[in-house]
């Protein structure tokens, strides 16, 4: 059954409607989370009152999730990133929610991907070290009943592409 769509949960592929000055307060808060509502409104060029509404609106509609903290995976003393991807060799519902649920609860998982095609998931996951990937991998992944193949890619680097906002107008 498919959820019901609302402000908060719009249907899949739908948008809501928004205009420029939604889309500039979006570029400069995905830029800098943690601008106040004053550097914000001048960034965008609009009263602070005008500006506080706008952002409270983004956030009761679903547009803002949250404001988060990009964390050095290094500095955090976990070095190693890659990304793992698994086949299921069972989709019943009870074998997928099932695998949902258990990687929940795996240390080092960053980001969940279920997707469509050969693979069902990609996991991108940040470990200390060779050692704590594949104890990751073989005490955590393949050890789940649903799970029938799994692959390791290792990360080189990490970087950002454009996005789907407009940059920031400022210098």
């Amino acid at each position: 059954m498919s959820p019901v769509a609302s402000p908060r949960n719009p249907r899949p592929g739908s948008a809501l409607p928004l205009d420029g000055t939604d889309l500039a307060i979006l570029g400069e808060l995905s830029a800098d989370g943690r601008l106040t509502n004053a550097a914000l409104a001048a960034r965008v060029g609009i009263a602070e009152s005008t500006c506080i509404h706008r952002v409270r609106a983004l956030r009761e509609s679903g547009v803002i999730e949250g404001f988060h903290a990009e964390i050095n995976l290094t500095a955090l003393g976990r070095p190693l990133q890659a990304v793992i991807s698994v086949r299921l060799g069972s989709h019943n519902r009870t074998h997928v929610l099932s695998f949902h649920a258990a990687l929940t609860a795996v240390p080092g998982v960053i980001t969940v991907f279920h997707v469509a095609g050969e693979d069902d998931y990609l996991l991108h996951v940040a470990v200390r070290s060779p050692e704590a990937l594949r104890d990751l991998v073989l005490e955590h992944i393949t050890t789940h009943p649903a799970v029938r193949h799994t692959e390791t890619h290792l990360v080189f680097e990490v970087f950002s592409g454009v996005g789907v906002l407009p940059a920031p107008s400022h210098p």
